[in-house]
């Protein structure tokens, strides 16, 4: 576990590549993306204001800002080494927390009748987890180029072809990733192959 003044050591070694790259790691975070997504795909199913913020922000608040609410509090408490939960073996815990609360959201949306969009899109996230999940059980798969490859998937089925151009926010969060140290270039293509496969392939097939 690294100490607050060693952290404060390497921030001081940064170059001014690796402070680009901490900035596309926090802003595309999995949090980020998994938070405006579902807004995203909630106007495309309603196309109500109302609507897209009360089905998106559900989404939201259940596989994005209460699974960080845990992760935050494991950070900072010591329980894992940091809100990115670089070591393999302290994901446990929170991949746990992302698939229980997760799996509420898309119990809440079924129960409350929300577009099948919507069902869709949360189906394809718990999905996602259990898939990256069983796979860290052996291996540090990337799940910031796991989310953000499945994102771009999922914008190209809402909006065509033109989206493809996505895939370049996807490499740039893959690079983060591999410059700042936190994965190899094997993890965050095998990311980036299952959150495609799992995440858009699966919301074509069911939408």
């Amino acid at each position: 576990m690294r100490t607050e003044l060693q952290a404060v050591g390497e921030l001081a070694r940064w170059t001014w590549v690796d402070r680009i790259a901490r900035v596309v790691t926090e802003v595309l975070a999995p949090s980020v993306v998994v938070t405006v997504l579902p807004l995203i795909v909630a106007w495309q199913a309603t196309r109500a204001a109302g609507p897209t913020l009360g089905w998106g922000l559900l989404v939201a608040l259940t596989s994005s800002v209460l699974p960080m609410v845990v992760i935050v509090w494991g950070a900072r408490s010591g329980r894992w080494d940091g809100h990115h939960v670089r070591d393999r073996k302290g994901r446990l815990v929170p991949f746990l927390a992302l698939i229980v609360l997760s799996s509420i959201g898309l119990a809440l949306l079924i129960v409350l009748g929300a577009p099948w969009m919507l069902v869709a899109l949360d189906v394809t996230m718990v999905s996602a987890l259990l898939v990256t999940g069983a796979i860290t059980i052996w291996w540090k798969v990337s799940l910031h180029a796991a989310v953000a490859a499945g994102a771009a998937v999922v914008l190209v089925v809402l909006h065509g072809p033109a989206w493809l151009l996505s895939s370049l926010v996807v490499a740039a969060i893959s690079w983060s990733r591999v410059r700042l140290g936190d994965h190899t270039t094997a993890q965050v293509v095998g990311g980036s192959v299952v959150g495609a496969a799992v995440v858009g392939g699966l919301f074509a097939v069911l939408v």
